[in-house]
């Protein structure tokens, strides 16, 4: 055979950008900076940050920290996603020597910071309106338009068919990695604009340093050449039609777990979620949404191959919508949150079978008698192991699981008791009850 007739037989490598090292078993949280703090400052997130770090979280995303448009401007505040300029700082925040602090501070706790970038449009008042009106689409009377059928009259849509914007917005995102160190971005509506503006973004910023990219979109392509992770909408979607009595099991482990094994690429990351700013903003909070099924949805999401988002205020029992263009901060208080967090995320940290991406171990099902109820399943990496099971239903279960490719002594996550697993297993499981078997050989 010709040597080059036979390479086209071999697979090729569809992902081909690399993880930052420090992706492999981290964890994302999101700060609503005008919410976090009766301040709403850079300087009151920094006094957090060792609690934060204590919680497991590796990855700090603050929303836009830029200056926000006035014309239109939505509420007594505005939306942060109308940016009126991208090199700018909100003065509300505090100043670029606060922003600084934050960044080095972030850096000192062994921690890595995001900064949430808005891609597609800017504020109708923005400096780029007056100086490049050539950046912007225009409607068909000439006029600058928002994103199409979108209740966005607060911005007008950037147009990636110039150039010139291109290389603006890519010398603007580059800005803050070299000027500020900061470790990646979390992109706005990444879907909305090109695909190919994003992957040389990422060639750009790679030669600054490596950086975390996290796309808000849930286009597989976009992991080939641009982004690590991508936004897990539909997970969030079947755990809330399940907490709803829309849907079941069965339905969560076809219609997605057999899917994501075998359409998502192992190297791409999805972001798993229960809650974040635009849900809690616009279709509710997390204890409305999940109700008596939520501590369940959690755990599942944090076991699921995929990297665990945490949204200011989860830790703290947030139960209600925080307003998105008016201040109204958060109420901090102690809550069994963040003991399920600490606990799940020291979990993850030590278990690789837990890791993100091609780091993790596969989900592979375990067989049970009572499918329509519940998902059992392990994820195995290098030894290292974790078997959950969950009831995803209102209904005390009893079921048996086949564990005979399973068999040996695990240790109780929450309860820190040994459990000895045979060929078969039986358990009773409570109303959206839940076990978290592991075994460990990293330490």
């Amino acid at each position: 055979m010709n040597p080059q007739d036979h390479d086209a037989y071999k697979p090729k490598k569809y992902v081909q950008i690399d993880n930052p090292d420090w992706v492999k078993n981290a964890t994302v949280y999101e700060v609503n900076i005008r919410q976090f703090s009766a301040e709403g400052t850079f300087r009151e997130i920094e006094k957090q940050l060792p609690r934060l770090k204590e919680m497991g979280i590796d990855i700090i995303w603050l929303m836009p920290i830029h200056p926000i448009g006035e014309l239109n401007r939505k509420g007594s505040l505005g939306s942060p996603y109308s940016v009126k300029d991208f090199k700018g700082i909100n003065p509300e925040f505090g100043t670029e020597a606060d922003f600084r602090n934050l960044v080095q501070a972030v850096h000192r706790q062994g921690m890595y910071v995001i900064l949430d970038w808005v891609a597609n449009h800017s504020s109708l008042d923005s400096n780029l309106v007056a100086e490049h009106p050539e950046f912007y689409k225009k409607s068909r009377n000439g006029r600058f338009r928002p994103t199409p059928w979108r209740d966005y009259d607060d911005i007008i849509e950037l147009d990636y068919d110039q150039p010139e914007l291109r290389k603006y917005m890519t010398e603007a995102m580059k800005y803050w990695v070299r000027e500020f160190d900061i470790d990646g971005l979390r992109c706005d509506m990444a879907s909305f604009v090109p695909r190919d503006f994003w992957e040389n973004v990422r060639t750009e910023l790679e030669t600054l340093k490596p950086v975390f990219m996290l796309a808000e979109a849930e286009d597989r392509d976009l992991h080939s050449k641009a982004f690590d992770a991508t936004y897990n909408w539909a997970l969030w979607n079947h755990l809330h039609a399940i907490a709803q009595g829309r849907s079941n099991a069965k339905i969560l482990a076809e219609a997605y777990l057999a899917e994501h094994v075998s359409i998502f690429p192992k190297e791409g990351i999805r972001l798993n979620f229960i809650d974040n700013h635009d849900k809690n903003s616009w279709e509710g909070n997390s204890v409305s949404n999940f109700g008596n099924a939520l501590e369940a949805a959690t755990v599942f999401t944090v076991l699921m191959d995929g990297m665990p988002l945490v949204y200011n205020g989860q830790e703290a029992g947030l139960s209600r919508s925080l307003k998105f263009f008016d201040r109204d901060p958060i109420e901090w208080k102690t809550h069994r949150n963040s003991n399920l967090y600490t606990t799940l995320f020291n979990l993850k940290h030590r278990n690789r079978g837990l890791w993100n991406g091609r780091f993790g171990g596969e989900m592979e099902r375990v067989t049970n008698d009572c499918m329509e109820h519940i998902i059992s399943l392990v994820r195995e990496k290098e030894g290292d192991k974790v078997l959950a099971v969950f009831n995803l239903s209102p209904k005390k279960v009893n079921v048996t699981l086949d564990t005979s490719e399973h068999a040996g002594t695990y240790t109780e996550l929450f309860s820190g008791s040994d459990k000895i697993l045979l060929k078969s297993c039986h358990l009773e499981l409570e109303p959206w009850g839940y076990l978290v078997l592991f075994r460990s050989n990293l330490r």
